[in-house]
């Protein structure tokens, strides 16, 4: 058995383990319970992927897949951004409607 088959072997598990915490992290995007913790879980699945392709490319020696690699790091971290601006805006419409329905029931 020489190093290359060792490293091919090595890659694969790697990539499977992965993998599996990619779908672990899909759950607790999906099932949450708080906005936060969703976009955590979507910014962990953005960094495993990368590293997964990052793996890709060691195992087929193919270096523009680092170059697809940083492109997609680029394209998570403004999904993630977005996400947050969206989650910001909406948590500060709902604390303005609570702050103005609780100056209504006063003043009635």
């Amino acid at each position: 058995m020489n190093l290359e088959s060792l490293y091919h072997t090595e890659f694969i598990v790697v990539l499977v383990l992965m993998a599996l915490f990619l779908f672990a992290c899909l759950i607790r995007a999906v099932r949450g319970p708080l906005v936060a913790d969703r976009v955590v879980a979507v910014n962990m699945m953005g960094t495993m992927v990368m590293v997964m392709i990052a793996v890709f490319a060691l195992l087929l020696g193919e270096g523009y897949l680092v170059d697809i690699c940083l492109i997609y790091a680029m394209i998570s971290f403004l999904a993630v951004i977005v996400l947050t601006k969206v989650y910001m805006g909406v948590y500060l419409a709902k604390k303005k409607s609570r702050k103005e329905s609780g100056e209504e029931t006063q003043d009635a």
